[in-house]
Parts: structure tokens; C-alpha cells; sequence
């Protein structure tokens, strides 16, 4: 195993483009028009998106500085080695439910839609064993692995025009357009929508790896819009399909509603979707457990000796006999509710104060 954090090259920074984009993306899109489903929320996912967009544009300028391109240096520098690993001793917790919530809302998917007579701890053993090959191949080659996850599922969004147009399209079912109440439901709604937008937070990581001359707020704009067309047009669609007051029945709506979708040359389209997006899932899974991994190291005081082979699968394997065994006990449709609400909670609390405190550090030392 080569050493998993080290530096071949710089990285243009196309590169944030596609990680931040995919990271925006992910599990918690697939479910939202169930939760949003007023045709309202049209306007909340508009205002988290310039919302996000102003946390990006933090965590651009954070970029900038060139203090993040030291990596670990750089965050002791900024926050002293005590704190930093207290924060690295947080953040396994925050990335360890990212995993959990990640990996087996994508094996139910698929196990409901794909592969129903399979025990689902199969499919996590696969799954995982992907990313352990993914992950090992180190930090850089991961990154390059973005390419992939990106185009492997951006297609999803040309193939909803269907759903756009007559004569399953219908313009009242996007009305009210302006709320008659606001419910706590509501509230909980937008929460979920700032919560999806969360985890390009977790980019302040791979500064070393990528140019910070081309760290550019456009890349991270332009991957920010690119998620909100694609969160309005999976609501929309949905509202279309299922309309308001059958859309909150639905567990997945999106996987549901491309059931529908037929090629002369593939009846089942649900299932080559949902196995594409294997590879958006394996990307950032990999990502955090390599995360996983750099936390352990900065709390045993292990930073500046070698990457090794043994340390690394330890990590991996205490990290898939968890959720082996979450998945075997905790991962009811009772208990389910539970770690969606952790990884709201949690995708909400990092996303509004990571961005906001690093440059708040980093402006106080100086270096903005």
C-alpha cells in the first residue's frame, strides 16, 4: 500500500467542482420531496441555495489564504495541537454517522429496488470492500475518482423531462406558490435542505492536494447551482408524479417515480441508475473513511510517521463491523428515523459553523 496522504501533484481546482457538487447530492436528495412536499418549498430550496452559496464563498476565501495548504500544520497553527485534537476527536463521531447514514441508506435502496432476496449485509460487505480499494489507493487517487462519481450520475437530470411535461405535468400542482401557514414542518423541511447542501465542509481537508491558485469561488458557485437545478427539478418532478398529497407517503420518491421511465433498450432504467450511483456513494464513502483514518492518526499523535497497511484496515474494519451490526439491529423502520435525524443534525451543525469559525481563525491570525 502506497502512503495514503501523500503528494504527487497539485490538483487544478476543477477538481472542487465535482466533489462539492457530488457532496451536495447525495443520500438526503433522494429523499427530500417526501419531506418538503408543498410546492413552496420551491423558494426554500432557493434561499438554502444563496444561503450555501454565501458559506461557500467562505470557505473559498479560507482556500485562498494558503494557510489550509499545510494541511496539519496549518491547523495548528491556526487553533493550537490541543484543539485540534479535540476537534479531530469530534469529527470522528460527525463522520462516522455520515458513514453509517450513507452506506446503508444506499444499500436499502438497493436492496429494495435491485436486489430484494439478499441479505442487505451482503451488500454492505460488497460495497465496502469497493471502497477499501478505492480508499487505499490513497487521498490523490480519490480525488481523481471524483470524475467518475460525477458523471456517472449527472445523467439523472436529463432524463426527468419526462416528468416536466404533458400530460403527467400539470401547473396546479405547483401551486400555492406563496404559503398560506408555516407549520414546524416547514421548518424541519428547510433544515433538511440545509442539511443536504452540507459536507463540502469537509473540502478544508484536501487543500494540500489541490492548487490553491485556482480555488476559486466559481468553481465552488457553479457546483452550488448545479446542486440546487438539480434539488428543484427532483421536487418538481415529484410533484408532477405524485402530486402534494400522496408525495409524503412515499419513502423514496425518486427512486420510485424513475420505475416509471422506459428506453426502447432498457425496460428497467431504476436499476441502471441505481447501480451507477454505487460509484457516486463508493467516492465519498472512501473519502470519509480516509478522513476517518487521518482523525485517529492526529489523536494518537501519529501525524508525522508513516501511513501503514495494518493501522488503515484496523480502521476500515472496526468501521464495517459497525455498521454490519447497526445494520443487523439498529436499523429498523423505528430506529431508522433516528439516524436520519442524527445526520440532519449533524450535516446542519458543520456546514453553518466550519465555514464561519476557520475564517474567523484565520482572519484573526492574520492571514485574510
Amino acid at each position: 500500500m502506497t502512503a495514503l496522504f501523500n503528494k504527487v501533484s497539485s490538483l487544478s481546482g476543477v477538481y472542487v467542482f465535482f466533489m462539492v457538487n457530488r457532496m451536495q447530492a447525495l443520500y438526503l436528495v433522494l429523499l427530500m420531496p417526501a419531506y418538503l412536499v408543498h410546492p413552496h418549498m420551491i423558494w426554500g430550496i432557493i434561499i438554502m441555495g444563496i444561503l450555501s452559496h454565501f458559506n461557500l464563498w467562505m470557505l473559498s476565501k479560507s482556500f485562498s489564504s494558503g494557510v489550509l495548504s499545510k494541511g496539519y500544520e496549518g491547523f495548528v497553527q491556526l487553533f493550537g495541537t490541543r484543539l485540534v485534537r479535540i476537534l479531530a476527536f469530534v469529527g470522528l463521531f460527525m463522520i462516522f454517522i455520515k458513514i453509517t447514514v450513507l452506506s446503508l441508506g444506499y444499500i436499502e435502496i438497493a436492496n429494495q429496488f435491485i436486489l430484494p432476496s439478499i441479505n442487505s449485509n451482503w451488500l454492505v460487505l460488497f460495497l465496502f470492500i469497493v471502497v477499501y480499494y478505492l480508499a487505499s489507493q490513497g487521498i490523490e487517487k480519490t480525488i481523481l475518482f471524483s470524475v467518475i462519481a460525477f458523471f456517472s450520475t449527472i445523467w439523472l437530470m436529463f432524463t426527468l423531462h419526462t416528468f416536466l411535461l404533458p400530460p403527467i405535468a400539470s401547473i396546479h400542482d405547483l401551486y400555492p406558490l406563496i404559503p398560506t401557514e408555516w407549520s414546524m414542518d416547514s421548518w424541519k423541511a428547510l433544515l433538511l435542505i440545509w442539511a443536504s447542501l452540507s459536507g463540502p465542509e469537509y473540502l478544508i481537508f484536501l487543500s494540500p492536494w489541490l492548487n490553491p491558485e485556482q480555488n476559486k469561488l466559481k468553481y465552488w458557485g457553479f457546483a452550488n447551482a448545479l446542486a440546487i437545478l438539480e434539488y428543484l427539478l427532483l421536487f418538481i418532478s415529484s410533484l408532477f408524479f405524485f402530486g402534494s398529497d400522496y408525495l409524503e407517503k412515499i419513502k423514496y420518491p425518486v427512486a420510485n417515480m424513475i420505475r416509471y421511465l422506459q428506453w426502447p433498450l432498457f425496460e428497467r432504467i431504476d436499476i441502471l441508475l441505481i447501480s451507477f450511483y454505487m460509484f457516486h456513494f463508493v467516492f465519498i464513502i472512501s473519502l470519509y473513511l480516509l478522513y476517518f483514518y487521518g482523525a485517529t492518526r492526529i489523536i494518537l499523535g501519529r501525524v508525522n510517521k508513516q501511513t501503514s497497511k495494518s493501522g488503515f484496515a484496523i480502521i476500515f474494519l472496526t468501521i464495517l463491523v459497525s455498521v454490519i451490526l447497526i445494520n443487523s439491529f439498529f436499523w429498523s423502520s423505528e430506529v431508522e428515523n433516528f439516524w436520519l435525524k442524527l445526520q440532519v443534525g449533524s450535516g446542519a451543525i458543520t456546514y453553518i459553523f466550519v465555514p464561519a469559525l476557520l475564517l474567523l481563525a484565520i482572519k484573526r491570525k492574520g492571514h485574510v
